[in-house]
Parts: structure tokens; sequence; C-alpha cells
């Protein structure tokens, strides 16, 4: 991830002045096309953008796999534009998905920048029940994320994990949204989005990463900050676990503990 940027700043110590340098996280705009057409266009730290675009994609319900690409990559060399090609199968499925375009994605937004909360909802099913996850192995992956991040003093980061605990993909960015697509985003590039069953996040669980979540079929998530009462409605609604831990190390279950083994 090429995203830092030397920023000269004035330093006061009362009267005194002092100019320093810094190396402040870049957000660049990221253009996604589909069809040929302009679809949404994102601010994210750059890095892994053909990754980010393919979790966004899952995300949205513009596909349910990566055999749903046709093609995936960079517009020439340029690395803030991607273009999606959707084979024409997929694209008779998606007619109303795909008139939703034109919005622009904040790093810091939610579901603010869409028009109904109802619409986030599509294409989403409950999570079949599996194997209860070990809540202990989970805290685990959470309190060590930071051993898998590169800019952990500036990004946010998400990580995805295999039910015995094994780390499968890390995505970070400024934005807690675009770093879940992003981690997720390699999964369906490698093929393996089926394995995925913890999602530790260094940020606060919101509506729309349950809903990513959700769409990648990942049954469990574990956050250092509690999620908000309508991650928590549709999470219940879906059969996830959300899980925070504390200061003082206790976990909050706020719905799913049947997913969990609590030993």
């Amino acid at each position: 991830m090429t995203g830092y940027k030397n920023c000269i700043m004035s330093k006061f110590s009362g009267p005194e002045k002092d100019e320093i340098c810094l190396d402040l996280i870049k957000e660049d705009p990221l253009s996604i096309r589909i069809q040929g057409k302009p679809y949404t266009v994102v601010l994210r730290t750059p890095g892994d953008e053909i990754a980010h675009v393919a979790g966004f994609c899952l995300g949205e319900g513009i596909i349910d796999s990566s055999d749903d690409f046709e093609n995936l990559g960079y517009c020439g060399e340029d690395v803030n534009v991607v273009t999606v090609t959707l084979k024409p199968e997929r694209l008779n499925r998606i007619p109303d998905i795909l008139k939703r375009r034109g919005f622009i994605s904040q790093t810091s937004c939610g579901i603010c920048g869409k028009e109904l909360v109802d619409d986030l909802k599509q294409n989403i099913t409950p999570i079949l029940e599996g194997p209860k996850v070990d809540a202990k192995m989970a805290t685990h992956c959470l309190n060590t994320l930071s051993d898998h991040q590169t800019h952990r003093q500036s990004c946010h980061a998400a990580a995805i994990f295999t039910g015995d605990g094994k780390l499968l993909s890390v995505g970070e960015d400024v934005g807690r949204h675009n770093a879940l697509d992003k981690s997720i985003g390699k999964l369906v590039q490698d093929g393996k989005l089926d394995m995925g069953s913890v999602l530790v996040l260094t940020s606060r669980i919101s509506y729309e990463l349950v809903q990513k979540a959700a769409r990648a079929k990942i049954p469990v998530i574990f956050a250092v900050s509690g999620p908000t009462a309508l991650a928590v409605e549709l999470a219940e609604s879906l059969g996830m676990a959300l899980v925070c831990q504390t200061r003082n190390k206790d976990l909050f279950v706020f719905c799913g503990e049947h997913r969990l083994a609590m030993v």
C-alpha cells in the first residue's frame, strides 16, 4: 500500500514555532465503472484496489461470487479507476442494482449515503448454522490484529479468520468500510469466500459492516468497540454473533451467543 504523503506542518510550543515534516495517510478517489459506465466513487487509502472493488461488488449484491465477473481490472495504468465487466447471465439478474449509481461513499459514513435503510437489505439471507466458534480464540485474533497491520497507527483494519483461527486476509484503509471490502475482496479473488468464520475489526460495528459480513456469510464479528442498535437488529435477524471487548477485557455478546463456545 502506497498510502503516505509528506506534509510540512507548524508546531507551536507556547509562542515558539517549529516546522516539522509528518507522513499523513493519503485519501484518494477510486472510480468504479461497471459495463463501461460510472457506478460510484469511493474515497479510500490507495492500495489493494482490485480486492477493494471485488469486496464492494459482493457487499452491494452486484456479484455473488468471483464467477460472476467477466473481467475485473484497472482502466489502463490508472490505479484510481477500476472497471468491472459482468457475465451476461449475471447482468440479467441485477438490473435494479445497477440503476443505483452515482453516489459517493465517504470513508467516515455508514448508511448515510443511501436513500433507504431497507435498500441495504438486498440479497441478504440468514446464515446457516455451523460449528461454534471458540470465543477465547476469537478474542486472541482481535487482540493480535495489530500484528498483521502495516499501518496500525493510521488505518482501520478488518481481518478474516477460519473457525480455528487461521488468518485468511487483512484489509487496511482510513475508511472502515473500505478496509472490510478489501479483506472480503481478497477472499473473493482467492476462491476462499466459504472459509471465513470470524471477522475482527478495529472499529465500531456499524449496520453496513454487518451487511457486508452477511453477504460474505461470515457468522461471527469481534470488534474493539460496540455495535449500533441497527447493527444488532440486522445481525440478530440473520443469526450472526456480535461481540466487543471492554477495556477490562470482559466480552459483551450483543447477539448470537449460540454461535460461540464460551470456555
